[in-house]
């Protein structure tokens, strides 16, 4: 591996900012529906779509913010907040800041760019990458 200069240092540095931060604030809304965390009046019935996506938002915002299984999390997640933007905000009206939908696309295109960037140095996923060299 070559030996990567300051400025490529601190994009990968930022990469794994970008990440962690992207993964706790998914997880929250992902507790917010499950663990009602903080506190929501959102309370979704056990086995129903939101129930489902909470599950996703939780088990997959902690698995992206540890950086583990990045790539293949972040994909999954991507098409999560891509089906969320098209069944719940885009039938609201066009515009996103109007419809309540640019989180989702935020989201989307973040863990897109996750998906194919991966997760930088400060993670599991690195830290496992090393041990095998």
């Amino acid at each position: 591996m070559r030996d990567m200069g300051l400025p490529e240092r601190w994009a990968q540095r930022l990469l794994s900012v970008l990440r962690i931060v992207a993964g706790l604030t998914f997880l929250e809304h992902g507790a917010q529906k499950l663990l009602g965390f903080p506190p929501s009046p959102m309370h979704p019935p056990v086995g129903s779509l939101l129930w489902f996506a909470g599950g996703l938002e939780l088990i997959g915002g902690l698995l992206i913010m540890i950086g583990l299984f990045t790539r293949p999390v972040a994909f999954i997640l991507a098409g999560e907040m891509a089906f969320a933007y098209w069944i719940s905000h885009f039938p609201k009206g066009f515009y996103p800041a109007l419809n309540g939908g640019d989180a989702a696309i935020l989201f989307c295109f973040i863990f897109l760019y996750l998906s194919a960037a991966g997760p930088g140095p400060w993670s599991v996923d690195a830290m496992w990458r090393g041990g095998r060299r």
